[in-house]
């Protein structure tokens, strides 16, 4: 049995949609129709139900997919014990969408400056849904904003940005107080439900602050474009490359803000690519070299 198969059938399992899986293991949809056909003949039973373009997985399917994570792991490690380098291939780093401008880049230039032989998977993603796909061993890491509680003692975290919350404005409007403009302009939301979008929240209540809201999204950079049209007003950390935002936009610093969005690299104690981790925010930490 090839084991790319096996690992098709957990990728279809985990999105849900085997257009989105053939997406992300850059195959046709035809050809990972093909490997689940496969597998479902190998096993003797139907690996997943079939509902327009999703599909849910059946309690055979169901009963495979855990051993099949167990399958990869060991497969991983016997790769691990005959690999030059000490390190499998088909590294996977989750990463929320903030950090593909900042943090991304700049980490796998690092890995195929340093690893060329080894190819690498980006899986996107909110940071709490992140966190817990590194826990169930799903990713080998992800970057995302630290977490609100203390993670466990057999994982690792390492700050790698600080981001102070700030306030988005039109430039027109930059020399007034922050406080001024959050009770007079309509608020864009940066969406509360995420670890990121919640120091929105703590910011007004100690400022004491009820303003108007108008929408709320999942994007700093939709929230930018949003401000540049008129539209109102955007607490967000403070994540933009320089140059980055439209020129319309001000970013304007908060009075006695301590308020920050904490972005790093969470990983297992045991991860086979711990060394590659270690070495890798070293690097991210450290200073450019001069010209």
């Amino acid at each position: 049995m090839d084991t790319r198969y096996i690992d098709t059938f957990v990728l279809v399992a985990e999105c849900g949609s085997m257009a989105e899986a053939a997406r992300r293991m850059s195959i046709t949809p035809t050809a990972l129709a093909q490997r689940m056909h496969a597998l479902e003949r190998e096993f003797g039973v139907p690996l997943f139900s079939r509902s327009g373009r999703f599909v849910r997985i059946t309690e055979g399917g169901a009963r495979l997919l855990e051993r099949a994570r167990r399958f990869q792991r060991e497969v991983r490690a016997l790769k691990t014990a005959v690999s030059t380098e000490g390190f499998p291939g088909g590294l996977r780093i989750g990463s929320i969408r903030t950090a593909l401008g900042n943090m991304v880049p700049q980490a796998l230039k690092h890995i195929a400056e340093r690893h060329p032989g080894l190819d690498a998977m980006i899986d996107l993603g909110a940071s709490h849904e992140l966190y817990h796909q590194v826990i169930a061993g799903k990713v080998d890491a992800a970057f995302l904003v630290e977490p609100p509680f203390r993670t466990p003692k057999s994982f690792t975290w390492h700050t790698l940005r600080v981001e102070p919350l700030v306030l988005l404005v039109p430039a027109a409007t930059a020399g007034v107080e922050p406080d001024t403009l959050l009770v007079r302009e309509p608020l864009l939301r940066y969406d509360r439900r995420t670890w990121g979008g919640s120091l929105a929240d703590q910011y007004l209540q100690s400022r004491n602050l009820n303003p108007r809201e108008r929408f709320e999204l999942d994007s700093p950079d939709g929230l930018a474009a949003l401000v540049e049209m008129g539209l109102g007003i955007a607490l967000v950390p403070n994540c933009f490359r320089p140059g980055a935002l439209p020129a319309g936009v001000a970013v304007v610093a908060l009075p006695r803000n301590t308020l920050a969005r904490r972005l790093g690299l969470l990983w297992p104690h045991h991860s086979t690519y711990g060394r590659l981790f270690e070495t890798l925010v070293a690097a991210m930490e450290a200073p450019p070299a001069a010209a």
